[in-house]
């Protein structure tokens, strides 16, 4: 998965509703701190079982950990993942019951000095998805990465 720059962030679009969810998904987990492993293992799985290429699975791994453990450090310790594909695109969702987020128009649109501790989660996740969706609600958080499978540069 290439890198972008800020000029190539992904879009994203604050929505008033969840990213239409099909009845069958590749993926439907819910974790916790000590299920990360097993996550990570499971996307990788059926993201290469969906037809996107190795270099982008690394990609979305990362994103899929990024917005796993923003769901257990911000939105109650768990939540559910969903994976599925559409249109020669791969969806990751990831839900939790927290306070929302704060600011959802610009969560992480801004890079995080190094020297922060956090805040990087959702600026990592823009930078290796193609679309961002964000629905914030007092309770809880639906972010969906979306990642074409064929690369655009191929």
């Amino acid at each position: 998965m290439t890198r972008r720059d800020n000029s190539e962030r992904a879009d994203s679009q604050v929505t008033a509703a969840p990213v239409r969810v099909p009845e069958t998904v590749a993926l439907d987990q819910t974790f916790s701190v000590d299920g990360l492993y097993a996550l990570r293992a499971a996307v990788a799985a059926h993201a290469t079982d969906l037809g996107l290429p190795s270099d982008r699975v690394e990609g979305l791994v990362i994103v899929a950990t990024e917005l796993a453990t923003n769901s257990i450090r911000h939105g109650g310790g768990t939540g559910r993942l969903r994976l599925w594909d559409e249109d020669d695109e791969l969806y990751c969702e990831v839900t939790d019951q927290g306070p929302g987020i704060v600011d959802p128009d610009v969560a992480g649109t801004r890079p995080v000095a190094l020297t922060s501790d956090g805040g990087r989660g959702l600026w990592i996740v823009r930078q290796l998805c193609d679309r961002l969706y964000l629905r914030a609600a007092a309770t809880g958080s639906t972010v969906t990465a979306v990642i074409r499978i064929e690369d655009a540069s191929a």
